[in-house]
């Protein structure tokens, strides 16, 4: 559980213990539930990532609504609901160049668009096999983007470093030598759901 979820629940249970001793205890119900709610969406799974370092894997649960070539490279899209998990992970190992925040709109993140104009931490990532742009981008929900590690901080695949508070998208943008191993439609799990995987070149090339 992200410690963000005890304190939503424990004021809203308060909230409604307390309507329910001021007016009647079926007006507590309200209160209770959300305060369940907020339990199950901060829930943090333990999540266990594949041993091969060329795989890339999913910075966050949801579903793929987009896995395509972009410019030199390829993009991928990750939706997630109010009913996935969002807390956010490491896709590779290495460490963090360089972490931008752009403030923006917060439109419907199933929406094209919403790359481009949306509020997004934009967080680049290096390691041994090469180096990725990895992107928070806000939802119509969503109204916090937290990326934790700090520039030149080292992390490990599969590591937690964020949370998007709410509905949103998570999006890889992936140089030419990476290659996709997902499709449009396929659910992932952050931090152990494989979408991407580096060529053997270009480990031994970067890894020299």
């Amino acid at each position: 559980m992200i410690r963000a979820g005890y304190y939503y629940a424990a004021a809203l249970i308060a909230a409604g213990l307390a309507l329910g001793w001021l007016l009647s205890w079926p007006a507590a119900l309200p209160g209770l539930l959300l305060a369940a709610f907020f339990l199950y969406f901060f829930r943090d799974p333990r999540r266990v990532s594949p041993p091969d370092e060329r795989l890339i894997v999913a910075p966050a649960d949801g579903k793929v609504t987009l896995a395509a070539p972009e410019g030199e490279g390829y993009r991928i899209s990750i939706f997630l609901s109010v009913f996935d998990v969002h807390v956010n992970r490491a896709p590779m190992a290495g460490w963090v160049s360089d972490v931008e925040r752009r403030p923006g709109r917060f439109m419907n993140a199933l929406r094209a668009e919403s790359a481009v104009v949306n509020e997004q931490v934009r967080s680049r990532l290096e390691g041994p096999q090469g180096k990725l742009e990895m992107i928070q981008i806000a939802g119509l929900l969503a109204r916090r983007i937290e990326f934790w590690p700090r520039p030149g901080t080292k992390i490990e695949r599969g590591q937690r470093v964020g949370l998007i508070k709410f509905g949103s998208r998570v999006d890889l943008r992936l140089p030419p030598e990476a290659r996709l191993r997902v499709r449009v439609g396929d659910r992932v799990k952050g931090g152990e759901s494989v979408v991407a995987e580096w060529s053997v070149g270009s480990v031994e090339m970067n890894g020299k």
